[in-house]
């Protein structure tokens, strides 16, 4: 069993072992990210 590495952290969200995005204690992936981000209190800036 790995204990490092990408295949230990997964999206809380859908289980994906992708892009986990780890700041500020996510642990969500970067698509789900994409979708809850607003509601999480993220502005997106152009």
């Amino acid at each position: 069993m790995a204990k490092m590495g990408k295949g230990t952290r997964s999206c809380r969200r859908c289980g994906s072992h992708g892009p986990v995005i780890r700041s500020y204690g996510l642990y969500i992936c970067r698509h789900c990210f994409r979708e809850v981000a607003a509601s999480l209190g993220f502005k997106k800036y152009e």
